[in-house]
């Protein structure tokens, strides 16, 4: 059996917290607008975490050697020798196979087509390494750390809102990951078949509306009508731009941003009547707005899914801030090679019983 078939055999085994002992490994999370590195223990305690623009118009090369560069600095900053980094963990945008370790053209990293990223990383660290959807990280790292810690769940969907739009599944107790290890692509939910060209190919993806990069491309096409808005002002607006305009009574913006919550909270039924999983983390940049993207998506949600659905969840935003993508890099490599690392794991939890904090 091979090492990619052997992951395959073991992916879907019960989740299995790291010690707090485990490790430390070094994180890398690799996006579209940012790329972020981090040093971090079994624990999920964050002991460096340093970020820098993607710049992905210069291509998988260049980018791929910054985040490299990028992990070496923070294990410096981390005050930690090389000799006790046992593993990388690498969470990165989809499609990808995770087993494999390749990239395999992501709609927000062009020219990603078929891009050996952990053989390239292993060489380059001389570390075993691991990568997975960085959404499917996410819903790893809230499952063990972030919001579902606290809570009695063994079923959790998580969505990153950020450059695109992603989710992660944590079914049952497990991660599930899906026959070609890309499960959970939640951003191309059709909420419009006849809608937004989204950067995948189709018409009416959910990422075409929710995204930031949609927020304000939609913000820049109602301003070139000639909309009265706060917003003509700015040379190029964000979705921040908007969602602070909007709260400030911003009519244009209002208009863009109801929208983006009303088409995200009926995709967030359709999430709790496909799946009905008893929490929905929302992370990414755009939910740094908070309630004001939390409140509506929650409650227009809730009040759309179907009874039984509706009764046993709840929608709540990332406990894990800005260092989520690095903890959920670190997540991928304690789940997947626990084994090569310091620090023993603990045992998997029995059917029946909680993987939350006990």
């Amino acid at each position: 059996m091979t090492a990619a078939a052997d992951e395959r055999a073991r992916s879907t085994s019960q989740l299995t917290r790291p010690q707090p002992d485990a490790g430390p490994v070094l994180a890398l999370d690799i996006g579209g607008t940012k790329l972020a590195a981090g040093v971090v223990r079994g624990n999920g305690s964050v002991l460096s975490w340093l970020s820098i623009p993607s710049g992905i118009a210069d291509g998988p090369a260049a980018v791929i050697a910054r985040q490299i560069e990028l992990g070496r600095r923070a294990v410096e900053v981390a005050s930690v020798s090389w000799e006790r980094i046992g593993a990388v963990g690498i969470a990165c945008g989809g499609p990808l196979d995770p087993f494999e370790g390749v990239i395999q053209s992501p709609p927000n990293l062009p020219g990603w087509d078929d891009i050996p990223l952990v053989s390239i990383v292993q060489e380059a660290l001389d570390r075993p390494a691991v990568v997975e959807n960085d959404a499917t990280a996410g819903a790893l790292a809230e499952f063990w750390y972030g919001a579902g810690r606290s809570r009695e769940i063994r079923d959790l969907v998580y969505l990153t809102i950020s450059t695109g739009v992603g989710g992660g599944l944590v079914l049952d107790g497990r991660l599930h990951r899906g026959a070609a290890g890309n499960a959970g692509e939640l951003g191309h939910l059709t909420v419009d078949y006849l809608g937004r060209q989204c950067g995948c190919g189709r018409r009416g993806c959910l990422e075409a509306y929710a995204s930031g990069t949609s927020i304000a491309a939609r913000a820049r096409e109602a301003l070139a009508t000639g909309g009265p808005s706060s917003l003509a002002a700015l040379e190029s607006p964000t979705a921040r731009d908007v969602a602070e305009a909007a709260l400030a009574g911003d009519r244009l913006a209002m208009r863009i941003w109801d929208e983006t919550t009303a088409i995200l909270a009926s995709a967030m039924a359709n999430v709790l009547d496909i799946f009905n999983p008893e929490l929905i983390v929302l992370g990414g940049g755009v939910t740094r707005a908070g309630d004001q993207l939390l409140r509506p998506v929650r409650e227009a949600g809730l009040a759309q899914a179907m009874g039984p659905a509706r009764r046993s969840a709840d929608i709540v935003l990332s406990e894990l801030g800005d260092q989520l993508g690095v903890v959920s890099a670190a997540a991928v490599a304690f789940e997947r090679l626990g084994d090569r690392l310091a620090g023993p794991l603990a045992q998997a939890v029995p059917a029946g019983v909680s993987n939350a904090r006990r």
